[in-house]
């Protein structure tokens, strides 16, 4: 049987490119999401795709979406593609507190859920991969999208956590750590999307996450990926160089 993978926040965006990725390369590509008038266009344009309501902050949801998906599949699970997510943009005192509370709600808990809801699938399937859709915005905190960027360092967490924690499954737990990406998330006032730019395309984050489950056995070490280059030099210079230099660069990033 081919391989599947089973993609949140589907509808649009970077989670219909990956659903399109793999979807054209053969494999049983589940599409769900909250947004059911675009997945019935997306089910329209590509009658092939598995496609299905999903709220990933209820377990229910999960619950239900993964054992319809699966038995398409026979049971198993080849990758959970924790895509979906939100962002406000705006200081924190400019956000009302159901903006904050969803973007933790969605980006949290919804990703905790997925994986947990997922877990018994991808155990028995050899060669699993969980892919958690993290951001460059968890290198360092930034401003005015503040409680976005943190969810991402909880992304961040989680998938160090679950890698070590779900070794003895042979379960491979990766996150993608992009900078700003031509989608409607990238529709804020942010500025550093006007410092950075916003040059990376769906169809590249997409392609990462197909290079991510396919690596051989030299890199299968790896467990975050970077899109562009900007993001990996970001991402390793703030390795290297001392906090007060990271603050005073993400400072003049974020104006």
């Amino acid at each position: 049987m081919s391989k599947s993978i089973f993609v949140s926040g589907a509808a649009a965006g970077i989670g219909r490119e990956v659903a399109l990725k793999f979807y054209n390369a053969g494999w049983i590509v589940g599409a769900f999401d909250i947004d059911d008038a675009a997945l019935s266009d997306l089910a329209k344009d590509h009658p092939g795709i598995i496609t299905g309501h999903l709220d990933v902050t209820k377990y229910g949801d999960w619950e239900k979406a993964l054992a319809d998906f699966t038995s398409h599949t026979g049971g198993t699970l080849d990758v959970l593609d924790n895509n979906a997510g939100i962002i406000v943009d705006g200081d924190i005192t400019d956000q009302s507190p159901e903006q904050i509370a969803a973007q933790v709600d969605v980006n949290c808990t919804g990703l905790t859920l997925g994986a947990r809801a997922a877990h018994a699938y991808l155990k028995n399937t050899p060669g699993a991969h969980l892919v958690n859709m993290c951001s460059a915005s968890a290198i360092y905190g930034q401003p005015h999208i503040a409680p976005y960027s943190a969810s991402k360092f909880f992304v961040y967490g989680m998938t160090q956590a679950l890698d070590l924690e779900w070794r003895k499954d042979d379960i491979r737990v990766v996150a993608l750590m992009p900078l700003w990406a031509k989608t409607k998330l990238a529709d804020v006032k942010a500025a550093s999307v006007k410092r950075l730019g916003v040059r990376i395309t769906p169809e590249q984050v997409a392609d990462k996450v197909w290079e991510a489950v396919h690596e051989g056995k030299r890199r299968k070490f790896l467990r975050f990926y970077s899109v562009s280059t900007n993001d990996l030099v970001l991402r390793y210079s703030a390795r290297l160089a001392p906090s007060f230099a990271s603050r005073f660069v993400n400072k003049l990033i974020a104006g």
